[in-house]
């Protein structure tokens, strides 16, 4: 134990790992057929976010932005890699506009956060700005994941619909206007549940984790309630971005609606 926070040691971790391999177990005696893959998943957890740790230890101790930068540009990589591999039946060649969306709003919630909220010293506060990335980043590729999917999804599923739209004279936008809100509404429901839920049902792992290495549980709080509305607002702007970028995707240069086959889907 360090100060008022407890410590975790190998033996804890063997077992939690443990906990795992019971669940693992139990599937593949049932015949679920998940159980390798469970246990594959939390290998891989433990060692991610230990070797997460000893980065952003570094990150910490070496306290220079340019490594703060470098960890938040890696980070943005891998969430358009995660986004457009969870994302079923996108086109291909959606990186870029994946990046540029990620990039803009992420860049513009950390500053409204660290200059307006929390107002750390330096500004750049390596223990603030990289662990609100990772939430915010982790929370806004599944929001895009779910919304891409869902809005090429809902074209195919319009297709008449479009085509009579625009054979009356609507604008692409118009025509794809109902699927475009559609998987922004879908991408924001788990946000909107967990705001709905926390402090009465459940405490949110930030607080959570604040309470337990010894923070106050009002600042925890105060802090949890920060990075829901980052990531809200975050979230509805990222869709929104991403979605103005790619929608002319399901189109021709002619306004004409574009069948999936013709869209080079991955």
């Amino acid at each position: 134990m360090s100060g008022n926070a407890y410590d975790i040691d190998v033996w804890g971790l063997v077992v939690a790992m443990a906990m795992v391999a019971v669940a693992a177990g139990v599937s593949e005696i049932m015949r679920m057929g998940i159980g390798r893959s469970l246990l594959w998943s939390a290998c891989r957890a433990l060692l991610q976010l230990c070797a997460m740790g000893f980065v952003v230890g570094f990150v910490i101790r070496a306290d220079n932005p340019w490594f703060v930068f470098a960890t938040i540009g890696v980070m943005l990589l891998a969430a358009v890699q995660i986004v457009l591999s969870r994302a079923k039946g996108v086109p291909k060649g959606l990186a870029g506009p994946v990046l540029l969306s990620l990039t803009i709003t992420m860049l513009l919630m950390i500053a409204l956060v660290t200059e307006l909220v929390v107002r750390p010293h330096p500004w750049y506060a390596p223990q603030l700005v990289v662990p609100l990335t990772g939430m915010l980043l982790g929370n806004t590729v599944s929001a895009l994941a779910v919304g891409l999917s869902r809005f090429y999804e809902s074209m195919d599923e319009r297709r008449d619909e479009i085509d009579t739209l625009l054979a009356l004279g609507a604008t692409a936008w118009e025509a794809a206007r109902p699927s475009i809100v559609s998987s922004i509404r879908l991408g924001l429901l788990p946000t909107m549940a967990t705001l709905a839920s926390c402090g009465i049902v459940t405490i949110p792992g930030m607080m959570a984790g604040q309470v337990i290495a010894g923070g106050d549980p009002v600042e925890a709080g105060k802090y949890q309630f920060v990075v829901f509305a980052a990531i809200a607002a975050l979230t509805l702007v990222a869709d929104s971005l991403i979605m103005a970028m790619t929608y002319r995707t399901c189109f021709t240069a002619d306004d004409q609606f574009r069948p999936r086959d013709m869209r080079g889907v991955r």
